[in-house]
């Protein structure tokens, strides 16, 4: 009896099991009272001696968990007499700022960042022509006045319309797509700023069109503004794609 008792707990098996680090369990319980607005802004938190007490974890692991939510923009640490841990809520650039770190960090493809583009902007571009400001139509006309420019270098020709696509999502008013479309439109800037992709026929076409969607945005005709921007960011994700294309095909042949 006591053998078959031995031999059927030896048959017990467990999976191997992930204990989350400390630190962890600190900075997700916090990150939590601060998202749900139990830690509103500017609330200092507790010295970090008193979290060490509360919590019955080592000073590291504070320390740590701080970091954590420090690099998540949640806390700020500000040093002195008068300073410690501040409570701080997410910025409207921290979209912003995460999707950079993951097209930058992964190496996102520029054909994945046209085609989300793609995806994106023609609905920006209808909520820009229900919501559009006065303010809205300004920032639009300065970007484009810029771009018509055709004396003007690559360098500001690329800004102005990064200012111009960036333009277009904030009127729309939709935090998260101001927020993607900035990260969007940097990074293609970034991938394009070389004369092959960008030359006259472009900057003329950009123009042209940019011009004829703010038209449909200051028209209050989303119907239009959503066609137009369509057949603009595929025409220039074609261009860009196919100059992309015959140059990787070159290298190897040297030419």
């Amino acid at each position: 009896m006591a053998d078959a008792l031995k031999k059927d707990r030896s048959a017990i098996r467990l999976a191997p099991m992930e204990v989350p680090k400390a630190s962890d369990v600190l900075a997700n319980e916090l990150r939590e009272r601060i998202l749900t607005g139990e830690f509103t802004e500017d609330t200092p938190l507790p010295p970090e001696r008193e979290l060490v007490t509360q919590t019955r974890m080592s000073r590291s692991t504070v320390r740590e968990a701080l970091r954590i939510l420090e690099v998540q923009g949640l806390v700020r640490i500000k040093a002195g007499r008068a300073g410690g841990a501040f409570v701080q809520r997410p910025s409207k650039d921290a979209v912003e700022t995460s999707v950079s770190l993951v097209i930058r960090g992964q190496q996102i493809r520029l054909a994945a960042l046209l085609e989300t583009r793609e995806a994106i902007e023609p609905f920006c571009a209808q909520l820009a022509a229900r919501y559009r400001t006065e303010d809205d139509l300004k920032a639009l006309d300065a970007a484009n006045e810029a771009i018509t420019d055709t004396g003007s270098t690559l360098a500001a020709f690329l800004q102005a319309n990064v200012d111009w696509h960036v333009g277009v999502a904030t009127a729309s008013h939709n935090e998260l797509l101001i927020g993607l479309m900035t990260a969007l439109s940097r990074a293609i800037y970034t991938a394009t700023e070389n004369e092959r992709f960008i030359n006259d026929e472009v900057r003329r076409l950009t123009a042209k069109a940019h011009v004829s969607i703010t038209r449909a945005i200051r028209a209050r005709d989303p119907e239009a503004a959503v066609r137009r921007m369509n057949r603009h960011v595929h025409s220039y994700a074609q261009a860009v794609l196919e100059v992309e294309e015959r140059t990787e095909i070159s290298v190897p042949n040297g030419t």
